[in-house]
């Protein structure tokens, strides 16, 4: 009996976990490869040097890459709308520690990349080493 529910414990749990790489099966924004460093000594990103401060790196991905300091790490996401044709948007806009899609007005955490909507925004890798920030898929 005890070995029945320990595996009606482990299908639970097996069933019950997300899948925390949903962001990257966003089928609206498309996988490009992403290999960015930025170096806060320098004045255009001196701002990440603070907590709940971020920038917007145009050219990356796949409409620039945001880069936030959350105290405790750095996260780096994609400027595009995460549930909007990337066609039919301009890059997000940084609105203090969210960033905003210009389509819908949808709000998107900068600490969580979530936004109350289907897809988050989609996450890269972030390694920091001194003050250089690289930023990878």
């Amino acid at each position: 009996m005890k070995k029945i529910w320990l595996l009606i414990l482990f299908v639970s749990v097996l069933f019950a976990c997300s899948d925390n790489d949903r962001s990257n099966k966003n089928p609206y924004i498309p996988n490009y490869t992403v290999n960015l460093s930025v170096d806060m000594n320098l004045p255009a990103y001196s701002n990440l040097k603070f907590v709940s401060n971020g920038v917007i790196v145009p050219n990356y991905g796949a409409k620039g890459i945001i880069i936030f300091n959350a105290g405790s790490g750095y996260n780096a996401f994609d400027a595009a709308c995460p549930n909007q044709e990337i066609t039919s948007c301009v890059a997000m806009t940084i609105d203090g520690i969210n960033a905003v899609c210009s389509c819908d007005k949808t709000s998107y955490s900068l600490f969580t990349g979530l936004g109350g909507k289907e897809y988050p925004l989609k996450q890269y890798k972030v390694q920091v080493t001194g003050t250089v920030i690289h930023v990878y898929n």
